[in-house]
């Protein structure tokens, strides 16, 4: 077999596996910090990629869900970052711990001090938020990346059950069921209305990481089983073809 033939099937293999892995890392994503349990509260940590190689991310807006309005949310102080928490007056009044609540945050927004999110790097943005719904399994957070060269991405397509994902899915938070006692706290503690205030706080120690950590790994062991199924049957279409030429040149 001519070795241009099996530099294609190589490049053909290679272009795959690029196009699977790509987007693997791409995604804003939200995780909790231990468990996010209806009608308790949580820290939650939304991780966002700079997916550029020439430009970085220097600001993070995320949308709390309006369907679901959670009555406290606190931001936590993130070096380099400043933020600033947004409420609205809810259309529909929510009750908790027997208190009717008018407003709650509706949007929280990081602005990078510096640097930003540069290419290769993410960085996680936590808050505190609850009560968490009893009503629903998820919660979907559509977030805005921009960055520095004035790209916006805009993560608000809302993934649906049985569909591929879309090109740049919303952030989704899967909610667990409530523990016995009803209350379902996390180490988040019991949250306090007081965060819904409109603060701008610089932070503490949580500098920007390089981009591998454990979060959303089950998903990306997933792609990486998939992508090695790909190389390894691009490596037996190269063998089968090789083994025929020979059979026919003997």
């Amino acid at each position: 077999m001519k070795a241009s033939r099996i530099a294609a099937v190589t490049a053909v293999a290679g272009s795959a596996v690029l196009a699977l892995s790509a987007p693997a890392f791409a995604h804003v994503t939200v995780q909790p910090e231990g468990v996010a349990a209806k009608g308790g509260y949580a820290v939650v940590d939304f991780k966002v990629p700079n997916e550029r190689d020439d430009a970085s991310t220097t600001k993070v807006e995320v949308n709390l869900p309006t369907d679901h309005p959670l009555a406290s949310v606190m931001p936590e102080a993130v070096d380099g970052w400043t933020v600033q928490v947004t409420k609205s007056t809810l259309a529909k009044p929510v009750e908790v711990h027997g208190e009717k609540i008018n407003q709650a945050v509706t949007k929280v927004t990081w602005t990078a001090d510096g640097k930003g999110i540069q290419p290769g790097y993410f960085q996680k943005f936590p808050l505190s938020v609850g009560a968490l719904p009893e009503d629903t399994d998820e919660l979907v957070f559509k977030a805005v990346q921009t960055y520095d060269n004035k790209d916006v991405v805009r993560w608000i397509e809302v993934p649906e059950k049985g569909q591929a994902e879309p090109e740049n899915p919303a952030p989704v938070l899967a909610l667990t069921a409530a523990s016995d006692d009803g209350h379902a706290d996390s180490a988040a503690g019991t949250g306090s209305s007081s965060g819904q205030t409109d603060t701008a706080a610089t932070g503490k120690d949580a500098a920007t990481t390089k981009a591998s950590d454990s979060s959303g790994g089950s998903d990306t062991t997933a792609r990486v089983l998939g992508i090695v199924g790909i190389v390894v049957g691009a490596a037996g279409i190269a063998y089968a073809l090789i083994t025929g030429r020979r059979r026919t040149t003997a």
